[in-house]
């Protein structure tokens, strides 16, 4: 049965969409089982081990230890101290080491296997999201810049069920790019998965710190998916959102699928699930949606093939007449929605962080592994 729902979507992308956007990912998705189970061998040491055995000699006659522990804050504060030290010895990453950091990023999204779709592309996406959607615009918590998932009492959340695997996927690249906070670590990731993806480019700007344990945000910040049109206002308006933001940020839907064992729901919301495409408006207005009968939570299914899902919080943007105008500009406009996404999803990764702790006052674009590859 999966076979034949695998070939079914594949035939169904559309022509067209795969003559004007493939990228590696997506194209090899056609020829991979779906998968939840990955195997990563450890990436190559960096070119750059000298800079960081000074630092790290550095580290431990300036501040008389640099060790790991089981304790939040003793890690932390480790971490704290190789950012300080390099700091200290005016070690300033350029545009093009974070370009490195992309690259290093792009061939971990494209080298996922049997990896759901073939892509780690949503889920690093996602990361980067849920690490920047706990912002509160009023207390001026939350946010991307302290990385608060890296504890327990954050990771720990419902809604954060499964990014153990993006975390992992990207401690690999902290290993070997160590002068990178977290928080710049995991917005990029999300910039390059877009990128690479087949997405709008998405200005990103450096500057983020990694915090402690007692900057973790308490649970119930982010979008319960079972919830209708006022918790997603009550949700993004605390972030500062309006609701035309609000509904091209759930353009995201274009990519990954829903998993049983992290948020209960099952399947994917398009057939090219590793492709940025405005297809998930076009089906939110152009398919009918039923009930799923299952034994798991309330969520939809298209009513012709059944293969596809929307959640509750999906098709509320149809029930309600300011979404809904929205919802048809997008299905009617790519270029629109991409233009409008990379403005949001911009916003988004930079939520929480204070103006004076920017590297530049300028964001900056990274090139994509297809632009690099043509030149």
């Amino acid at each position: 049965m999966n076979t034949l729902v695998s070939s079914f979507r594949s035939s169904a992308r559309r022509a067209p969409l795969a003559s004007a956007r493939i990228t590696k990912a997506s194209f090899r998705s056609s020829f991979r089982k779906y998968s939840t189970e990955s195997t990563e061998a450890p990436p190559p040491k960096s070119s750059n081990t000298a800079l960081y055995a000074t630092i790290g000699l550095a580290l431990v006659g300036g501040l008389g230890y640099y060790t790991y522990s089981s304790s939040d804050t003793a890690a932390t504060t480790a971490k704290s101290g190789v950012q300080a030290t390099k700091a200290a010895l005016k070690f300033t990453p350029t545009k093009d080491d974070y370009q490195k950091v992309y690259n290093k990023i792009a061939q971990k999204i494209d080298d996922a296997g049997d990896y759901d779709d073939g892509s780690f592309g949503p889920v690093l996406l996602r990361l980067a999201w849920h690490s920047a959607g706990t912002f509160d615009k009023e207390s001026k918590t939350g946010g991307s810049n302290y990385a608060t998932m890296r504890f327990d009492s954050e990771a720990s959340h419902g809604a954060n069920n499964g990014l153990h695997i993006a975390r992992g996927i990207v401690e690999q690249v902290k290993k070997e790019f160590d002068w990178i906070s977290y928080g710049d670590l995991w917005t990029l990731a999300g910039v390059a998965a877009i990128q690479e993806m087949g997405g709008p480019k998405i200005p990103w700007r450096s500057g983020r710190i990694d915090g402690f344990a007692k900057d973790a945000t308490p649970d119930g910040r982010l979008p319960d998916a079972s919830q209708a049109h006022d918790h997603l206002r009550s949700i993004f308006y605390r972030m500062g959102f309006n609701d035309q933001e609000i509904v091209a940020l759930s353009g995201a839907h274009a990519l990954g699928r829903c998993h049983t064992d992290r948020s209960g729901f099952e399947g994917p919301w398009t057939f090219s699930p590793t492709t940025v495409t405005n297809d998930y408006y076009k089906l939110l207005l152009n398919e009918k949606w039923v009930w799923r009968k299952w034994n798991g939570p309330k969520q939809y299914a298209d009513k012709k093939t059944g293969t596809l899902m929307m959640l509750p919080t999906d098709y509320a943007l149809v029930q309600d007449k300011a979404f809904k105008k929205w919802v048809q500009a997008y299905a009617a406009d790519e270029a629109l929605f991409f233009k409008d996404f990379s403005a949001v999803i911009a916003k988004l990764f930079e939520l929480g962080v204070p103006e004076a702790q920017w590297a530049t006052s300028e964001p900056w674009t990274f090139k994509s592994s297809n632009e690099q590859e043509s030149n």
